[in-house]
């Protein structure tokens, strides 16, 4: 396969502060690519490192078939990028905002090309509407609309899923899963564990650095975390003594269920041993990329 994204040793400090330390990391064509990682692990930095905005300190490597640091802007032509924010004019239409964005690359046949996307992001009802009058899941398809017109090769999206409910999630990926399965290639970060999943392979960030990737199932069974959950109507007094119990790294009430998280099943279980309350009782459960997600998160807290 070849590789969209093929970077090595990748390096960028703000001030004293290094935010990107050493990354190197390779996505193959029509790969959907996760990245996960704490708030200032280094994701949006990466990202924007990749596409040409930000220049690394050091370090080198290809987007496209370009290099990074040479031929920025020759990535830029090719990428769609989509930021946290919602970035477009809210006083202009659906239809005006997309024309807008067309004129700035230069699309030939410029009408057929907005109402084409329009008609695949379902918009085409909404071409009148302003931008600003759009709910949240609508603005989201907005900007996929905007950040797809030119047809780039790669997708660069940052947390483009913040804010909106769970309906419009699955909408927004159902469309991102339709145009990789068209080739293209997607690089994502999100704090959503079910999109993490719905990508082909994760890569999970701490420091700048990749602690962990491949596909969220094997990036599951690699973590060797040991997981029960408690039943029955006396949970809510457990859970305090869950937290403070050695060998156990989390402890939380999920619906009706309270769930703990270790690595050392020998000291989970006694641990759990202690934990009586009348009707309650515990079972060995599956983990989940969750699990993993928040064990990372304490293991980069507790590193000093």
């Amino acid at each position: 396969m070849t590789a969209a994204i093929d970077v090595k040793g990748l390096r960028k400090s703000f001030g004293p502060r290094k935010v990107v330390d050493g990354l190197s990391l390779a996505v193959q064509e029509g790969e959907i690519c996760g990245f996960l990682g704490g708030n200032g692990s280094g994701k949006t930095t990466t990202i924007r490192l990749l596409c040409g905005l930000l220049t690394p300190d050091s370090g080198s490597g290809t987007c496209l078939g370009f290099d990074i640091i040479k031929q920025s802007e020759e990535i830029r032509l090719q990428i769609g990028y989509m930021t946290q924010r919602f970035s477009f004019y809210v006083d202009l239409t659906v239809e005006e905002n997309l024309n807008f964005v067309a004129q700035l690359y230069q699309i030939p046949d410029r009408e057929a090309a907005v109402k084409d996307i329009m008609v695949r992001m379902e918009l085409d009802n909404r071409a009148a509407q302003l931008a600003g009058e759009l709910s949240g899941g609508w603005k989201q398809r907005l900007a996929l609309a905007a950040a797809v017109l030119h047809k780039p090769k790669l997708l660069l999206l940052d947390e483009p899923t913040a804010g909106v409910d769970a309906r419009a999630r699955r909408a927004f990926w159902d469309l991102i899963s339709d145009m990789a399965l068209d080739g293209m290639t997607v690089l994502v970060s999100t704090h959503y564990m079910d999109e993490a999943e719905r990508c082909h392979r994760v890569v999970y960030l701490a420091g700048g650095k990749i602690v962990v990737q491949g596909p969220a199932v094997d990036v599951v069974e690699n973590a060797h975390l040991v997981v029960f959950e408690a039943s029955g109507a006396g949970i809510g007094k457990l859970v305090h003594q869950a937290r403070e119990a050695k060998g156990i790294e989390s402890a939380t009430v999920i619906g009706q269920a309270l769930r703990v998280v270790g690595t050392d099943r020998a000291v989970v279980e006694a641990a759990i041993a202690e934990l009586k309350a009348p009707g309650v009782t515990w079972h060995d459960v599956p983990a989940r990329l969750d699990d993993v997600f928040i064990h990372l998160l304490g293991t980069e807290e507790a590193t000093p």
